[in-house]
C-alpha cells in the first residue's frame, strides 16, 4: 500500500500536456494534490494557495517507466559485494524476491531518475527460473516506501543460449527442465500431504520454489523469458499455451520474424530497439523490430536494460521511432504498456485524475536527444535534479589553480 504522506497542491500551467490515455492538450494544466493527479485540461480552475510551475513551450508527460534491468540491485557490476540481484542455490529459484535486496540509496537512481524515469521493474539475473521481479519508485528512504506494489510483479525465466547449461548443454534440455519444474509445481500443489511425508518422488525443485510458481500457473503472476531466437520464442509460445502462463517475452531479437504469432497469443514483448548485433542467438536482430511488432499488433514495451544506463531508455525509444514506430507508440511503449502489462495500469502510466502523480516537465520533445528535464514529481513530490554526477560536475566545474 502506498502512502502519500505530503498534502501539496501543484499545478503546472500552459503546457502541452500529452496524458498518454487521450489526445495532447495545448495550454493545459495538471492539478496533483496529495500525491495524486486531480485533474487533467485547459480549463482547470487551480485552487488559492497552489504551488504554480509555468509549463508555457514545454512539454509534461507521464513519467516514464523503465521495464528491465537491476535497478536499486546493483552499484559497480565488477565488485560482487554492490550485487544483489542474483542467488547462487539452484537453476530454479523462484521463490528468490529481491525487494530486500534493493538498496534506496542507491547511486544509480538519482542519475536515472533526473532523465525522467519515475518508476522500474527491477528483476534478478540468471538461472533458469532466476526469481521474482518488483516494481519500485525511484523515490523513498525504505523498500517499503518504494514498492509499487507488495507481490512480484512478475518471475524471471531464460530459454536462450545461456540456459543451455541448465538443460545438460542443449536448449531441447533446458525446456524439459523447464516443463518438469512446471508440472512438478502443480503435483505439489495437489499433493502437500503426500510431500510433507515425504510420501513423493524427488520433485524438480524445492518446496519454496515450487509453491512460489504456483501464482504463475494459476495466470495472477505473469512470467518473463528472456528468448531472442526465433525457435527459443516459439518454445516459449507452445510452453506459455501448454500451462496457459501469462507470459512475456523479453528481448526477443528475431521476435520480427514471428510477430503476428506473437500477436495471436496475446504475448506483450519487453523489447531494447538499439540492439541489431547479430549473434548466434539472434542472427535476425535489427533496429526496426520494435516497429514491425508494434505494427502486427503486438503490445510492444520499450526498455533500456543496461542499469547503468537506465537513463537512456528515451534515446531507445527516440530510435524505435527513428525505425518505423510512431511517436505515439513509443510514448505509450514506456508509459502506459508496461503499466498495463504488470498489472498497475490503475494507478500508472497515464495522466488521468486518481491517478499517481509521476510527473515529467520537459523542455520539448522527451525523445530528442537535446531534450532537458525541468520538473521531475514522484507520487506528487517535486524532485532534486541533482546527482552523484551533477555534484561531481560542479564541483570540478572550476579546476583549483596549479600551485
Amino acid at each position: 500500500m502506498i502512502a502519500f504522506l505530503l498534502a501539496q497542491t501543484i499545478a503546472i500551467t500552459g503546457g502541452t500536456v500529452y496524458p498518454v490515455s487521450g489526445p495532447k492538450l495545448d495550454n493545459a494544466t495538471v492539478l496533483i494534490q496529495g500525491g495524486r493527479i486531480a485533474a487533467v485540461g485547459t480549463n482547470v480552475a487551480v485552487p488559492a494557495g497552489a504551488t504554480r510551475i509555468d509549463a508555457t513551450g514545454k512539454w509534461v508527460t507521464p513519467g516514464l517507466i523503465e521495464s528491465g534491468g537491476n535497478i536499486g540491485l546493483t552499484e559497480i557490476s565488477a565488485v560482487q559485494g554492490t550485487n544483489e540481484a542474483f542467488q547462487r542455490v539452484s537453476e530454479v529459484a523462484a521463490s528468490f524476491n529481491v525487494a530486500e535486496g534493493i538498496n534506496p540509496a542507491s547511486t544509480l537512481i538519482p542519475v536515472t531518475r533526473i532523465e525522467g524515469i519515475t518508476t522500474a521493474l527491477t528483476w534478478p539475473t540468471g538461472q533458469l527460473i532466476a526469481g521474482q521481479g518488483v516494481m519500485i519508485d525511484l523515490d523513498g528512504a525504505t523498500v517499503e516506501a518504494m514498492l509499487v506494489k507488495t507481490s512480484p510483479a512478475a518471475i524471471l525465466a531464460t530459454l536462450s543460449e545461456q540456459s543451455k547449461d541448465e538443460g545438460g548443454g542443449s536448449r531441447a534440455g533446458a525446456a524439459a527442465r523447464l516443463r518438469r519444474v512446471f508440472t512438478d509445481a502443480l503435483e505439489y500443489s495437489r499433493r502437500r500431504p503426500d510431500y510433507t511425508r515425504a510420501q513423493m518422488q524427488q520433485l524438480a525443485a524445492s518446496a519454496a520454489d515450487l509453491e512460489a510458481l504456483l501464482p504463475v500457473l494459476r495466470g495472477q503472476v505473469p512470467l518473463i523469458v528472456i528468448s531472442n531466437r526465433r525457435s527459443d520464442i516459439e518454445t516459449a509460445l507452445r510452453i506459455a499455451k501448454q500451462y496457459k502462463l501469462r507470459l512475456i517475452l523479453a528481448g526477443a531479437e528475431e521476435g520480427w520474424q514471428i510477430a503476428d504469432k506473437i500477436a495471436a497469443a496475446g504475448v506483450p514483448v519487453l523489447v531494447q530497439p538499439l540492439d541489431n548485433i547479430p549473434t548466434y542467438d539472434g542472427l535476425g536482430a535489427r533496429y526496426e523490430n520494435a516497429a514491425l511488432l508494434a505494427r502486427a499488433g503486438v503490445k510492444v514495451v520499450v526498455i533500456e536494460n543496461d542499469t547503468h544506463n537506465a537513463r537512456n531508455l528515451r534515446q531507445q525509444a527516440g530510435n524505435a521511432v527513428a525505425y518505423g514506430m510512431t511517436w505515439e507508440q513509443a510514448l505509450r511503449a514506456v508509459t502506459l504498456s508496461p503499466a498495463e502489462v504488470f498489472g498497475v495500469a490503475d494507478r500508472y502510466g497515464s495522466l488521468e485524475p486518481g491517478k499517481v502523480a509521476n510527473v515529467v516537465v520537459w523542455t520539448g520533445d522527451p525523445f530528442e536527444f537535446s531534450t532537458g528535464v525541468e520538473h521531475v514529481f514522484i507520487r506528487g513530490r517535486e524532485i532534486a535534479l541533482r546527482s552523484r554526477q551533477t555534484e561531481l560536475m560542479e564541483r570540478y566545474r572550476v579546476l583549483p589553480p596549479k600551485y
